[in-house]
């Protein structure tokens, strides 16, 4: 895993953001109005704005005390339901839950740090529980907060990143946004682990990295966005340190086979569309729901 960091906050402050979000270009060309070619024009230049990826910025990621995590809805999640944060199953204040245990609506009071575009931190939220959390066959987290998406909205400007419903697709450019050291990395997918192996913990189709996101401990929990969609399409967790076989911090690969390969230096993370069916009504996780395939106490 990407290790939790302790009593490290304040170095935080002493980062400055990754990127800045990216500007569109403006077309400054003038014609007579009225013209065909001023049409063309026009209707070439909103097309190819249209075609633009989505700036990447750290709007509705978070810091948490040990990690990173971002505010995140489903494609049906509702402005009154309380707001969920996305983060690693590692990274709760419980410690890091056994093979085959799942944490299910226990509660909690632990504190987020919301940011803004720049990477500013313009609130705290707060938990009521954490809704859901294991470290089997995936690594994840969600807490439900005592805030709303339209309190949220309201009071700080920002949205919540949205959980893409379908499996990501290799080769997809991403951005892994770090909320607790205020850095991004951007790659691509380079593939899909079948079978993830770190110590005592097994994890299925993770999503590998090209080697340019070199993501650091701290960046555990961190949203995997889709840089063409601006959606969380994975949350990030692990990556093999010392190039040692399926240690803790050096997950090895498995394939259908049980071949095994180690690749050091190279980072995944867990895949984030599993969870949008297990998502009901008011934001409640609901394991019972069709399609839903999280792991269950």
């Amino acid at each position: 895993m990407k290790k939790p960091l302790v009593g490290a906050f304040f170095a935080v402050l002493l980062l400055g953001a990754g990127i800045a979000p990216a500007t569109a270009a403006t077309s400054h060309e003038a014609a007579a109005p009225g013209t065909a070619t001023v049409a063309a024009a026009s209707s070439q230049a909103t097309a190819a704005a249209k075609a633009r990826p989505k700036a990447v910025n750290f709007a509705g990621t978070v810091a948490l005390s040990n990690c990173s995590g971002s505010v995140v809805r489903t494609p049906s999640s509702q402005s009154t339901d309380p707001a969920l944060v996305l983060s690693n199953g590692h990274c709760m204040e419980s410690g890091f839950p056994g093979p085959g245990e799942v944490v299910l609506d226990q509660p909690s009071t632990r504190s987020f740090t919301l940011l803004n575009a720049a990477g500013t931190g313009v609130g705290t939220l707060r938990a009521s529980k954490i809704a859901y959390g294991t470290m089997t066959d995936t690594d994840v987290s969600l807490y439900e907060l005592t805030s709303t998406y339209a309190q949220i909205e309201s009071s700080y400007g920002i949205k919540a990143l949205e959980l893409n419903a379908a499996h990501p697709v290799q080769g997809t450019a991403i951005t892994v946004v770090s909320g607790y050291w205020k850095r991004t990395y951007s790659c691509s997918i380079d593939g899909f682990a079948h079978r993830l192996k770190e110590g005592l913990w097994t994890w299925k189709d993770s999503v590998r990295y090209t080697s340019a996101c070199k993501t650091i401990g701290g960046t555990s929990g961190s949203p995997v966005i889709d840089n063409a969609t601006g959606k969380v399409v994975a949350v990030n967790n692990t990556g093999n340190e010392d190039g040692q076989e399926c240690t803790d911090n050096n997950p090895c690969e498995v394939d259908e086979s049980g071949n095994v390969t180690v690749r050091q230096g190279i980072n995944y993370a867990q895949q984030t569309y599993g969870i949008v069916p297990c998502v009901g009504i008011g934001n409640k996780i609901d394991l019972g729901r069709e399609g839903c395939a999280l792991p269950k106490p």
